[in-house]
C-alpha cells in the first residue's frame, strides 16, 4: 500500500475567515432581499406580478449553474474561481444597488446568481481540500455549517436594519465591502493544493442538460406557486425538467470527462446528505418566509424587531453547530448527529404549529426558535463536512456543488410547495368561517395564521423525513476513528490506492467516505 503525506497549509484557519465570508455573503443574499423587496417594489414602480422576478431570477442563474460552477472550479482552479466569483458578485451588487429600473435590478439580480454559483462551490470546495486532519476538520466545518444554516436569518435581520434605517439599496451594496475583504484576503492567504485540479475537458452536453434541466425544475415550482400545480405551463415545465434531467444521467453515465461523475452521487453516504439536506431545506425556507409575515402583519413588528426576533435562531444554530456538532463529530458516527439534530428541529417546528393571533414570543416562539436552531446547527455541520469527505480532490468542485444545488432546488421547492398549501388552507379557512366572522380583518388574520401552521405541519413531517433519511442512508464512521482500510461495509476508513475511476492513474481513496486522508500528495 503507498504511504501518502498529507500537505498541511500553515495559514487555513486564516484562510477559513475570508472563505466563511464569502459564504455568508452568499447566504445572506438569499433571504436579505426578501425583506427589501417592498420599498423596492415601490421605488422602481415594479408591478405584483413581476415582483416576484427579483427573487425568481437570482434563484434560476443560481440552482441552474451550480453543477457548472463547481466543474468550472475543478478545472480552472478554486482559488481562481474564487476570487472570480468574488468580484462579479460585487459588480453585480453595485449594479443592483444603483438599478434605475425594474429590467437593471432584475438583470443585476440574475448576475448575482450567475457568480454566485461559481463562488458557492469553489468556497467549499477550498474548505474541503484545506482542511484534512480529523478534528481540525470538524471544527472548520463547524464554523462553516453554523454560518450556511444560519445566515439565513442573519439576512432578515441586517435587511430590516438597512430598510428601516438606510435604504433598500444598502441591502445590496452591503455586499461590495464583504467581498473586497474576502477577494483580498484570498489572494494573500489562501493556498490551493498542487495536483488537486481536474485537467479533463469540460463536459459542453453535460452543462446544457444540467442547466436547463434544473432551470426548468426550479421555474417550475416558481410558476406553481403563481398559477397552481395543474396549470398546463406549470406541467409542462416539470415534464421538461423530468426529460432534460434523465438525458442529463444517460449523458453522465457515457461520456469520458462527465460534469457530474456519477461516482460523487452514488456513493451512499453522500446521496444520504444531498436527499436530507434538500428535504431540511424545503422546511426552513418556507418557515422563514411564515414567520416574517407572521411577526410583521399579525403580531405588528417592524423590520428591525422582525429581524432581531431570529437571532435566538441564530444562537441556536452557533451553538448546535461549534459546540455540540464540532465537539462530537469525531466522537460518534455522523448520522448520530445529523438524524436527532433534524428530530430536534422538527420538534420546534411542532411547537410553532401552536401559533395564534396572541401568542406570547417568550413563552412559544422562543422555545421553537431555540430548538430548531440547535437541531439545524447539530445536523449541517456534519452534512456539510461528510457531503466533501472521501471525494476524490479533481471532484471536489463539483461534490461542494452538488451541496448547494441540494439546498437552493430544496429552498425553491419549499418556498413554492409550502405558500401553495398556506394559500390553500387561507382560503379555505376564510370561506367556511365567514357566516360566522365578527369583522372581516379578524378573519383573514385568523385566516392568515391558519394557513401557516397548516403550511409548518408540513415541514415538520419533512424535517422528520430528512432525519430518517440521514439515520437510514448514511452509515459511514466518525471521521478519523477507524482504520487506514475500510472494514465490514461500514465506510471506516479509506482504501488509499483503491478507485472508482479505472480511467485514472492517480487515485486518491474515494472507498467509503471516511478517513483521514482528505488531498494527499501521492508518495510512490
Amino acid at each position: 500500500m503507498p504511504e501518502t503525506a498529507t500537505y498541511v497549509d500553515p495559514r487555513r484557519w486564516k484562510a477559513l475567515i475570508f472563505i466563511a465570508l464569502a459564504q455568508l455573503m452568499v447566504v445572506l443574499d438569499a433571504t436579505i432581499v426578501n425583506i427589501a423587496l417592498p420599498s423596492a417594489q415601490v421605488d422602481l414602480g415594479i408591478t405584483d406580478a413581476n415582483r416576484q422576478w427579483v427573487i425568481t431570477a437570482y434563484a434560476l442563474a443560481f440552482g441552474g449553474l451550480l453543477l457548472f460552477g463547481g466543474r468550472v472550479a475543478d478545472l480552472w482552479g478554486r482559488k481562481r474561481t474564487f476570487i472570480i466569483g468574488l468580484i462579479g458578485f460585487a459588480v453585480a451588487s453595485a449594479l443592483g444597488g444603483a438599478a434605475a429600473n425594474q429590467g437593471m435590478l432584475l438583470g443585476a439580480r440574475a448576475l448575482q446568481g450567475v457568480f454566485g454559483a461559481l463562488l458557492a462551490p469553489a468556497a467549499l470546495s477550498l474548505l474541503a481540500v484545506t482542511f484534512t486532519e480529523a478534528k481540525e476538520r470538524a471544527k472548520a466545518f463547524g464554523i462553516f455549517g453554523a454560518i450556511a444554516g444560519g445566515g439565513g436569518a442573519v439576512g432578515l435581520i441586517l435587511g430590516g436594519v438597512l430598510t428601516e434605517y438606510m435604504n433598500w439599496r444598502w441591502t445590496f451594496f452591503v455586499n461590495i465591502p464583504f467581498a473586497v475583504v474576502a477577494a483580498t484576503g484570498a489572494l494573500l492567504v489562501i493556498r490551493e493544493p498542487a495536483g488537486s485540479r481536474n485537467p479533463s475537458r469540460l463536459d459542453v452536453p453535460g452543462v446544457i442538460l444540467a442547466t436547463l434541466g434544473l432551470v426548468s425544475l426550479v421555474y417550475a415550482f416558481t410558476r406553481a406557486e403563481s398559477d397552481g400545480w395543474l396549470a398546463g405551463p406549470t406541467l409542462g415545465l416539470f415534464v421538461a425538467a423530468a426529460v432534460l434531467l434523465l438525458a442529463f444521467v444517460l449523458v453522465e453515465s457515457k461520456v469520458k470527462a462527465p460534469l457530474l461523475p456519477l461516482r460523487v452521487v452514488a456513493e451512499r453516504n453522500r446521496a444520504g446528505i444531498y436527499a436530507s439536506l434538500g428535504l431540511a431545506v424545503i422546511g426552513m425556507f418556507g418557515l422563514f418566509l411564515f414567520l416574517t409575515y407572521y411577526l410583521q402583519i399579525v403580531k405588528g413588528y417592524t423590520p428591525v424587531t422582525t429581524g432581531l426576533a431570529f437571532l435566538p435562531m441564530i444562537v441556536g444554530m452557533i451553538t448546535g453547530s461549534t459546540q455540540i456538532g464540532a465537539r462530537l463529530m469525531t466522537r460518534v458516527r455522523p448520522r448520530l448527529l445529523m438524524a436527532p439534530g433534524f428530530t430536534v428541529a422538527a420538534l420546534g417546528m411542532l411547537v410553532l404549529t401552536q401559533i395564534d393571533l396572541d401568542t406570547s414570543y417568550p413563552a412559544l416562539i422562543l422555545p421553537g426558535f431555540l430548538l430548531m436552531g440547535l437541531g439545524m446547527g447539530t445536523a449541517f455541520m456534519p452534512a456539510m463536512s461528510l457531503a466533501t469527505h472521501g471525494v476524490q480532490p479533481r471532484d471536489a468542485g463539483v461534490a461542494s456543488a452538488m451541496v448547494n444545488t441540494s439546498q437552493q432546488v430544496g429552498g425553491a421547492i419549499g418556498t413554492a410547495l409550502l405558500n401553495t398549501i398556506a394559500a390553500s388552507a387561507t382560503t379555505a379557512y376564510a370561506t367556511s368561517h365567514a357566516a360566522g366572522a365578527r369583522s372581516a380583518d379578524l378573519l383573514k388574520l385568523q385566516s392568515m395564521v391558519h394557513g401557516y401552521t397548516t403550511a409548518i405541519w408540513w415541514a415538520v413531517g419533512i424535517l422528520a423525513l430528512a432525519g430518517v433519511i440521514a439515520f437510514t442512508f448514511i452509515n459511514t464512521g466518525r471521521p478519523g476513528g477507524g482504520s487506514p482500510v475500510a472494514s465490514s461495509g461500514e465506510g471506516e476508513g479509506t482504501v488509499v490506492g483503491s478507485s472508482e475511476d479505472q480511467d485514472q492513474d492517480q487515485v486518491h481513496g474515494e472507498g467509503q467516505g471516511e478517513g483521514e486522508v482528505q488531498v494527499p500528495v501521492m508518495v510512490h
